[in-house]
């Protein structure tokens, strides 16, 4: 592949999870293998570095960290800390992606807006490091414009100086004033529902369901834990809903089209108490999160998004996904390797018993 620093989601997969990070690695190979995600483009992870380095941000944070002195392992210097990111991140806010790299991404956003049969489509700018740090690093939604979206991806750029990450690094003894990371740039859903789903069970690791987690408006609802989600279990084989918990859902996450801001909105009180989801909606995100597992050989963890005009099952786009954490670094129980309580019985009766004699 040649040297450069932007690239289709089609140009990448999962080979190149160094050059551009994981999620755009992810988010290439889910559209070279056919799936349905939203169009969009990446900065590779050189491009952070080039724009740290020519810019002059690196050797401005440098040149303020050399004042800088705190404890990373005192709770009594999170302030300071939080000073240093506000400070950190004004530092690299105010420079300029280098010239013909900002001319390559307006020229992809761009196409992409043609794409999207749009004057100023918007898009998201996410963050994407090549080792995962999921909500570690900030994404900003509803970007319009081109001048709004190299704004952005420098925002982006800048999130890796927020608090919460120069304290890891400190911990770790790693370089404070460099983490390079990719950034993705995609295409807005108009959501109805959006969530987050597993090729498993996530309460006890059954490999033979899929659980589905969602709500009204845009998933970060979901990902930030700030509503109480709908949730579907899904027979993985038979393609059955299983079970089926419908919570009171007061709010949802989307565009206010006044201010121009991403908010937390109160949904009108049918929508309250009423399921985000059709049943073919929830068997559909089934059926690709068996896909998807199939495909990348592992159980996945996945974001999803249900466009609120397209026609089912066009309607439905994966967002994310990577493997499932938290099982796979468990020992596999077989659920079909399982006794049942008769078989247990049945042994137990068919089994010498050894006798105690004193």
């Amino acid at each position: 592949m040649e040297c450069k620093c932007v690239y289709w989601l089609e140009e990448i997969g999962q080979e190149h999870n160094n050059l551009v990070g994981k999620k755009c690695a992810n988010l290439g190979e889910l559209t070279k293998a056919g799936f349905r995600v939203p169009p969009g483009f990446s900065l590779s992870v050189d491009a952070y570095a080039r724009f740290m380095n020519e810019s002059g941000a690196k050797a401005d944070v440098m040149k303020y960290l050399r004042s800088f002195s705190a404890d990373p392992h005192s709770l009594d210097d999170t302030l300071k800390f939080q000073k240093a990111s506000e400070d950190i991140r004004g530092i690299v806010e105010s420079k300029q992606m280098p010239a013909d790299m900002e001319t390559t991404v307006r020229e992809h956003y761009s196409t992409l807006c043609g794409r999207c049969c749009c004057e100023d489509a918007p898009v998201a700018a996410r963050s994407a490091g090549p080792v995962s740090h999921p909500g570690q690093y900030e994404t900003y939604l509803n970007v319009k414009g081109a001048d709004e979206v190299v704004r952005n991806i420098v925002r982006v750029w800048a999130s890796t100086f927020n608090t919460r990450s120069i304290i890891a690094r400190a911990r770790l003894s790693l370089p404070v004033e460099y983490d390079p990371i990719g950034v993705a740039v995609l295409a807005m859903v108009d959501a109805k529902a959006a969530g987050v789903m597993f090729s498993l069970n996530p309460v006890n690791g059954d490999e033979s369901k899929v659980s589905i987690e969602g709500n009204w408006g845009l998933g970060e609802a979901v990902v930030s834990g700030s509503i109480n989600p709908d949730r579907f279990l899904v027979d993985k084989v038979m393609l059955q809903i299983e079970e089926r918990t419908i919570s009171r859902k007061d709010m949802e996450f989307a565009y206010n089209e006044i201010t121009g801001e991403m908010e937390y909105r109160e949904l009108p009180e049918e929508l309250k108490t009423a399921p985000c989801l059709e049943d073919k909606e929830v068997l559909e995100l089934a059926r690709i999160a068996k896909k998807v597992e199939a495909y990348f050989k592992c159980p996945q963890d996945s974001e999803w998004v249900i466009s609120r005009s397209l026609p089912f099952p066009d309607n439905t786009f994966l967002v994310q996904t990577r493997p499932e954490s938290v099982w796979a670094k468990k020992e596999k129980v077989s659920v079909l390797g399982q006794k049942t309580g008769m078989q247990m019985l049945i042994e137990k009766a068919t089994t010498p018993t050894k006798l105690d004699f004193g």
